[in-house]
């Protein structure tokens, strides 16, 4: 390795250590379930994205496993250049009905996703304006464009409004938001938004990645939460949260996906999906359409939250799943996530840069497919963890 790159690298981990923050993923030792085995130990898992447990549904496996026997392991190519598998279109057209849209175009993640469509639509000459504590892929988005920012506080519509008032001139004017929070768990002020769009003539985008499956009517989302169909110009969406499985979609007009499909670069550039995958998410659509999974991830989360509120911990704003237990230092988050490790309990500690400075914490996430059982013993492992590191 080159000897100056090798001792900046040094530097970089060495002030991560000292900063209590330095954290490698632990290694899962089987499925993505409500209990997982880590270093030999089953743990409650509170730590996954996999909201209602579709990641180990029997009837998803099924889908996977069918599809790659007929169609083979993997799609062959980038979908412009090797034609796109009949599955795929399939996948779309579900999506697409299910979202109460024109059309959908799949990504191979949610962060290509974000990437996908605000870089090929807008430029200079037009204005961007983004909440604050919008998921990094937003942000990464942003920056790929020459297109003027804006940064408004989080859900300070008063502020978005300025903002607004002030933005004469450009030809396009785009108001991006997160649906639902990722780390505190909040829902943004989406009619609100709509509205101020309305009135100034902005575009309005909402990233759906922790609303899908969570929000709305089967897990449709914050549009349909608010009933505001037709009136969100781009939705994105992943399919590897509540779907369970892999990927990201955007979801809008045909003419929108029409020009994704020709100018959005993750699409263009890499391999799609393979059909074990493509007949997984199809197979979660129906799951969630047919199953009441929705209903008890709800009632798992109400249940687990009154609890840690009970116990005296910090949630914060959280008005869904995601439920952060928020404890100030990263080195005193990182402590607690180990501390509950001991207790039998999963989940990671999140610090700086991912949450800002003084508000480092646990974020907890639960699921559909966790018992009473398993929610009562986490509750006992964050009263002996909270204790002991002086929390609560």
């Amino acid at each position: 390795m080159n000897k100056t790159l090798e001792r900046v690298l040094s530097e970089k981990l060495e002030d991560l250590k000292r900063d209590g923050v330095f954290h490698l993923p632990p290694v899962i030792e089987g499925p993505q379930g409500p209990r997982v085995t880590i270093r030999g130990k089953e743990v409650i898992n509170l730590a996954s994205n996999n909201y209602l447990g579709l990641a180990t549904h029997p009837r998803l496996i099924e889908a996977a496993k069918k599809a790659t026997e007929e169609y083979g392991v993997g799609a062959g190519a980038v979908r412009t250049i090797a034609g796109t598998l009949s599955m795929h279109v399939a996948l779309e057209e579900k999506l697409a009905k299910f979202k109460h849209t024109e059309a959908v175009l799949v990504f191979q993640s949610g962060f290509t996703s974000n990437m996908g469509v605000i870089e090929p639509l807008f430029e200079k000459g037009d204005l961007i304006i983004s909440d604050a504590l919008n998921h990094a892929s937003i942000i990464d988005g942003i920056r790929l464009t020459k297109a003027d920012k804006k940064i408004y506080p989080h859900s300070d519509m008063n502020a978005l409004e300025d903002i607004l008032k002030a933005s004469d001139g450009y030809r396009l004017k785009l108001i991006v938001t997160d649906g639902v929070f990722s780390m505190d768990g909040d829902i943004a002020k989406l009619p609100e938004i709509v509205e101020l769009a309305e009135k100034y003539g902005a575009v309005v985008m909402v990233d759906d990645a922790h609303a899908s499956g969570v929000l709305g009517d089967h897990g449709r989302g914050t549009v349909d939460h608010f009933k505001l169909h037709g009136r969100v110009d781009i939705q994105v969406g992943t399919l590897s949260k509540a779907i369970g499985v892999l990927g990201g979609y955007v979801a809008g007009s045909r003419k929108l996906i029409d020009y994704l499909i020709h100018r959005g670069r993750p699409f263009l550039f890499s391999t799609a999906h393979p059909p074990g995958v493509v007949a997984a998410n199809m197979a979660a659509i129906d799951v969630m359409l047919e199953e009441n999974l929705q209903e008890k991830l709800w009632e798992n989360a109400r249940y687990f939250k009154r609890g840690l509120k009970e116990l005296g911990f910090d949630t914060g704003q959280s008005e869904t799943p995601i439920t952060p237990v928020i404890v100030g230092e990263g080195s005193l988050a990182m402590a607690f996530s180990e501390a509950l490790f001991e207790e039998g309990v999963f989940c990671t500690g999140i610090a700086f840069p991912t949450v800002p400075k003084g508000k480092a914490r646990v974020r907890t996430m639960v699921m559909a497919t966790h018992t009473k059982e398993d929610l009562d013993m986490a509750l006992d492992a964050f009263t002996s963890a909270g204790k002991k590191l002086g929390i609560i």
